[in-house]
C-alpha cells in the first residue's frame, strides 16, 4: 500500500494553516505537503509536525509568487538571477522543516532559449543542494497556460540532459491524465523516474477515485513495481474535507 500524504493548502482548508497538519494525522495521513508555506514560522511548522508524528514531504519554489505572481522562473529567459534568489530562501525553508523534495516551477516561457535557461539552472541548484532531492514536475496547459514544462517526454528529455543523481520526476496523475488522456501508460513509460507521485481527479480535481484514471488500480501498480515514495493527495475537497476521505480509506483495506 502507498505512503499517503495530505497536500494542506488543498484539503482541510477549512481549518487555519497550522491545524491541518493534525487534522491531517488524525484522518490516516503519514506525511503533508504545502505549496508555500512561507507565510507561518518555521519553529511553529516544526512543533506541529513533530506533534502528529508527521513527515513534511514536499514544499514548491519559489516562494511566494501563487497569489496573482509568476508560476516560477526556472525556465524564464532574463530571470536567471531572480531564480537563485528565490530558490535560496525556498531551500533554506524545506531544509529547515526537513522536506524530502522541493518542486522547482519552470514558469511561463516557450523556445530553445527557455530550455536552455532550464537546464542551466537546475545544473545549478542540483549542484547547490546534493543533499536535497529536487523536483520538476509537467502541468497541463489547460490549468496553466504557458507553463513551460507542459509535456512528459520533454521532462524526460531534461532530466537525462541534467543527469543530477538528485533531481526527478514529480508525477502528477491528473496533469498525466489531462496533457495525453492516457495517465496510466504515461506512468507505464515515465514512471520509473517518479520520485514523488501526487493524485486527483480528472476533471474536476476531485479526489482520486475511479473514473477517467482507475486509482485502485494505479496504487496496486505502485506496489507491483516496488514505488517506495509518497503518494500526496493534491484535490479540491468538498467543504468538510473528510466527507472525500473514503479512497484513502479503501486504499488501505479499512
Amino acid at each position: 500500500m502507498p505512503k499517503f500524504a495530505a497536500n494542506i493548502s488543498y484539503l482541510f482548508r477549512e481549518l487555519p494553516f497550522l491545524d491541518r497538519f493534525a487534522a491531517a494525522a488524525d484522518h490516516g495521513f503519514r506525511g503533508v505537503e504545502a505549496l508555500f508555506p512561507y507565510d507561518d514560522a518555521v519553529s511553529q511548522m516544526n512543533r506541529r509536525l513533530e506533534r502528529a508524528g508527521l513527515e513534511m514531504v514536499l514544499i514548491n519554489a519559489p516562494p511566494p509568487n501563487w497569489a496573482g505572481g509568476e508560476r516560477g522562473f526556472a525556465a524564464v529567459p532574463g530571470m536567471t538571477e531572480r531564480f537563485r534568489h528565490d530558490f535560496t530562501r525556498a531551500r533554506r525553508f524545506a531544509e529547515a522543516l526537513g522536506a524530502r523534495h522541493l518542486h522547482l516551477m519552470a514558469g511561463k516561457a516557450s523556445g530553445l532559449l527557455a530550455r536552455t535557461t532550464f537546464v542551466e539552472n537546475l545544473r545549478w541548484a542540483a549542484a547547490q543542494t546534493p543533499e536535497l532531492s529536487l523536483t520538476i514536475e509537467p502541468i497541463n496547459g489547460v490549468d496553466m497556460p504557458g507553463y513551460f514544462l507542459n509535456d512528459f517526454d520533454l521532462a524526460a528529455e531534461i532530466l537525462d540532459e541534467v543527469a543530477a543523481p538528485n533531481l526527478g520526476l514529480q508525477f502528477d496523475m491528473y496533469h498525466a491524465q489531462k496533457i495525453t488522456g492516457d495517465g496510466h501508460a504515461v506512468w507505464e513509460t515515465h514512471g520509473h523516474r517518479a520520485v514523488h507521485i501526487q493524485v486527483a481527479s480528472v476533471p474536476d480535481r476531485t479526489a482520486p477515485v475511479a473514473g477517467a484514471v482507475d486509482f485502485p488500480a494505479f496504487f496496486a501498480r505502485l506496489d507491483e513495481t516496488g514505488y517506495g515514495g509518497w503518494v500526496s493527495a493534491e484535490y479540491n475537497p468538498p467543504p468538510d474535507t473528510r466527507d472525500s476521505l473514503d479512497w484513502m480509506r479503501l486504499a488501505q483495506g479499512a
